[in-house]
């Protein structure tokens, strides 16, 4: 089943860092044919989803939140098929449910597929 997988959450205290991971499963985020940005949102309870970075296929095209600039870092690894978002200078306000989301094709000009993962809980907290 085509699903992400994404891992690293938790609880720390204000200042502390955490990285979070995302991961396909039964595709490939960027290979020869296939081509999905990916992106990282954080939802509080009974809000709606706040982007918090992007990232293009290729990497050639990152974006963040301004309430994350400097603080975080978005990354891939094409080898292991996997996309990073660090987090550093954590507050509390980062708190939340983290969720990945990939779109793309599988091939050029084939039908554009949009994914979400389960998401990961990050609490920031003394």
């Amino acid at each position: 089943q085509v699903h992400l997988v994404e891992s690293g959450g938790g609880l720390v205290r204000p200042g502390g860092s955490l990285r979070l991971s995302c991961a396909p499963s039964g595709f490939t985020f960027s290979s020869y044919t296939s081509s999905y940005t990916v992106s990282w949102f954080r939802q509080d309870p009974g809000k709606g989803r706040e982007l918090v970075a992007s990232i293009a296929s290729a990497g050639d095209y990152i974006s963040y939140a301004d309430s994350v600039k400097d603080r975080c870092t978005i990354s891939r690894d094409n080898t292991r098929n996997t996309v990073y978002l660090q987090m550093n200078n954590l507050k509390p306000e980062d708190t939340g449910m983290y969720y990945c989301k990939a779109w793309g094709t599988d091939y050029e000009g084939g039908p554009e597929k949009n994914y979400w993962g389960q998401g990961t809980q990050v609490t920031v907290s003394s």
